[in-house]
């Protein structure tokens, strides 16, 4: 099957490659990796979660954060490489969650964007990942998400 219509499926769209905020690339490809840059909440311009995950946002909010990182993430690796179908294997996600003090639940903020990938692609779809909570992220986002996927040749 298709990523993209599994996506569509799940009552998602993948939306086009955000231009970055500053002075970096999207994604870059080096060889048959895609390395994203980090992606935050942005859906058609706009950022729909932000404040601290455990005072502002509630966990489940995070999550659904969560999935729209993960999101843009492949809407970066589409616009390197066409299509998600030419991606073999998501190899690592970094997950950061803007955390309130005694906020300790980052793997499950997580776990939005890694369940939601694991439905897209299956095997393919399971990977490594890192979840850190930070005092702060940029333009007051809730969780900013940085992907490694490999491609085809």
């Amino acid at each position: 099957m298709m990523f993209e219509e599994k996506i569509k499926e799940l009552g998602f769209d993948l939306p086009e490659a955000a231009k970055p905020m500053a002075a970096y690339l999207p994604g870059v490809q080096s060889d048959n990796l895609i390395f994203t840059a980090g992606q935050i909440p942005v859906v058609k311009g706009e950022l729909k979660y932000k404040g601290k995950v455990g005072l502002n946002l509630t966990l489940e909010e995070a999550q659904k954060a969560a999935q729209i990182c993960v999101l843009n993430c492949l809407g970066v690796v589409k616009s390197i490489t066409g299509s998600l179908d030419n991606i073999e294997q998501i190899v690592k996600l970094t997950v950061f969650v803007n955390s309130a003090d005694n906020f300790t639940s980052q793997h499950l903020v997580a776990n939005g964007a890694s369940e939601l990938l694991g439905e897209i692609f299956g095997e393919k779809g399971k990977h490594a990942r890192s979840a850190v909570g930070v005092n702060e992220l940029p333009v007051d986002s809730a969780v900013e998400i940085e992907m490694i996927c490999r491609v085809k040749d």
